[in-house]
């Protein structure tokens, strides 16, 4: 059943694969003739070689005109053979890398419209694993395919014509011997498949681990996790050492075993033609073309036993990428999806019910209306479900059950860009982009002016930091941010926002990288950015919430306490718990 289904699994992937060559089928059809041209030319040689030995009767008795004109004959067969094969050679590259090309780009763009789901469950490393590694593999197997496949079958066909127009009865000898091969490398083919897929399983399971480990150096030193890391690598770089040793040993055996066949076919060509020549049904001349054509035509059988054993590990990279390539899409979004436009900020949540897995419950019959201009800070324990929220008003998540809306707009039923374009976000977590300073501030408003880039700088304390830069805001700096501190990336962060000045505003612990000489500073130009916006405001450090004019308290996915600062303290219920057991907290450090 196993091996039934993994054949219907690459029937699938290679037809997939077709499906790809289909738009380029021109290249395909050169690629084809000029096989053919190479592959007769290259047959006739033999032809003229006997022709050759035949004009050279004995001592003294030789044909020099005609072997002048046979050496000839050979030079120009020669020439155009090259001509034609280097033409092939383009046709292939041109072909396996245009379908290689067409492949990554719809890789990328479903990754970019990929649920946040899948790419929140799968390791980063494997992902790119598949998306370079993997298509890497595919290409060379690709390439070799086109480029040996077809010149093998063709020499393996005219030399069969060839052969038959020399003398039937020792063709009918090597015809005889020859479908060994095709058993062996099938036997052996069928069996490299699963190991080549394996082989790519866990060498992303590596990536992802080298992924992980380069972006958390900081972190895996601070906590001396070098050494079990190291061991961690070991492990899965032993793993995939095996995996590479069964494949390469599997694969390797049937060169060897074709050609111990194909030792057998010329030397029953040898002892039937030797016979011939005695008996004088063949002449010298004839069998030295026949040798040649017998040992050109076994030596395909080795080239397209190493292609197919080649080809598996194509099909199996293959399939993990396709498997990538048809992951489900989020959602899409309606035809008749609205711009969402002249947003003031009304927010409205009913009855609202997600989680991330079925069987674990998290947010559960939430309901919140937020009317413009509104200040909404959410607290509550790690885990009640605070970020969550925020991925469910950017739509980053789709909700199980109930409604999100904006502007009475069902989330559902608006462009996900209009929505995200409403809002603006500063998370803890800081992301930056490789590039110059100016472009990471101009992330969200590319047309904006150098005045403007300088104003949102200066309004979240951070001009006078880049003006100490060696270029200023042309001063480069990689996605982790370089020699910047967190809170100089975070800062940055607040820039970006403050230049975009979006109608509604997210902010998750803002500031929470921040000394806090410039977290008031920011504070007081966040004030100012709010006037006026609804903002959605998470916070652990609940001094930062005084002002809001709704606190959200949430526990275990729902609402439990709601109102301003004063009237949650004055209940003496969960926030207050909070409230003081951080004061209490505080006062106790300061002492």
């Amino acid at each position: 059943m196993a091996d039934e289904k993994k054949k219907i699994n690459q029937r699938d992937t290679l037809k997939k694969v077709f499906r790809y060559l289909g738009k380029y089928r021109i290249f395909v059809v050169f690629s084809l003739l000029l096989a053919a041209v190479s592959v007769a030319l290259t047959l006739y040689v033999p032809k003229l070689t006997g022709r050759a030995v035949d004009c050279i009767v004995g001592a003294g008795a030789v044909d020099f005109p005609g072997v002048f004109r046979v050496m000839v004959q050979i030079g120009v067969c020669t020439l155009v053979t090259a001509l034609a094969q280097w033409l092939m050679n383009v046709c292939n590259n041109k072909m396996t890398y245009q379908v290689v090309q067409d492949i990554r780009n719809e890789a990328f763009r479903k990754i970019e419209i990929l649920p946040l789901k899948y790419i929140d469950g799968h390791p980063y490393g494997d992902v790119v694993s598949r998306v370079i590694a993997d298509v890497d593999q595919f290409a060379d197997g690709l390439l070799m395919g086109f480029t040996q496949l077809f010149t093998g079958v063709a020499t393996i066909v005219g030399t069969f014509g060839f052969m038959l127009s020399v003398n039937v009865t020792i063709t009918f000898v090597v015809v005889l011997i020859t479908p060994v091969s095709f058993l062996v490398a099938n036997f052996i083919a069928k069996r490299t498949f699963a190991m080549f897929r394996t082989q790519s399983e866990v060498r992303g399971e590596q990536t992802g681990l080298i992924d992980e480990m380069i972006g958390n150096q900081k972190v895996v030193q601070a906590f001396g996790k070098g050494r079990d890391v190291t061991k961690k690598f070991d492990e899965i770089n032993g793993r995939l050492g095996k995996a590479y040793l069964r494949a390469t040993f599997f694969s390797s055996i049937t060169n060897p075993a074709t050609r111990f066949v194909n030792s057998l076919v010329y030397t029953g060509v040898g002892i039937t033609g030797a016979f011939a020549v005695v008996n004088g049904s063949l002449s010298v001349g004839q069998l030295s073309s026949f040798l040649s054509y017998a040992n050109q035509y076994t030596k395909p059988f080795n080239e397209i036993s190493g292609v197919v054993t080649e080809f598996q590990n194509a099909v199996a990279c293959a399939q993990r990428i396709f498997e990538l390539i048809e992951e489900e899409p989020q959602p899409p979004e309606p035809e008749n999806a609205e711009e969402l436009k002249d947003i003031a900020g009304n927010v409205k949540a009913e009855h609202v019910d997600f989680s991330y897995e079925p069987e674990q419950k998290l947010i559960r019959d939430f309901n919140l209306e937020v009317k413009p201009g509104q200040k909404i800070a959410i607290v509550g324990p790690t885990g009640c479900g605070k970020t969550t929220l925020i991925n469910l008003l950017m739509r980053f998540y789709d909700v199980n059950e109930g409604r999100i809306s904006v502007e009475g707009l069902d989330i559902r039923d608006v462009t996900r860009r209009s929505l995200r374009a409403g809002y603006g976000m500063v998370l803890q977590d800081t992301w930056l982009k490789t590039g110059t300073i100016r472009e990471n501030i101009m992330m969200g408003r590319p047309d904006a002016s150098e005045e403007e880039v300088i104003a949102a700088a200066k309004a979240s304390h951070i001009h006078s930091f880049i003006r100490r830069l060696p270029q200023g805001y042309d001063t480069q700096i990689t996605e982790d941010g370089g020699g910047l501190s967190q809170g100089q990336k975070q800062l940055l962060c607040i820039a970006r926002v403050m230049l975009c000045r979006p109608p509604m505003l997210i902010l998750d612990e803002a500031t929470s990288s921040i000394d806090t000489r410039t977290e008031i500073r920011i504070q007081e130009a966040f004030s100012r950015l709010m006037e006026g916006r609804t903002t959605f405001i998470v916070a652990h450090r609940l001094s930062t919430i005084r002002e809001a004019d709704v606190i959200l308290v949430m526990k275990d996915g729902q609402i439990i306490e709601q109102g301003n600062h004063e009237s949650l303290l004055k209940k003496g219920g969960f926030y207050r718990h909070l409230y003081e057991s951080q004061f209490v907290q505080t006062a106790g450090a300061r002492t």
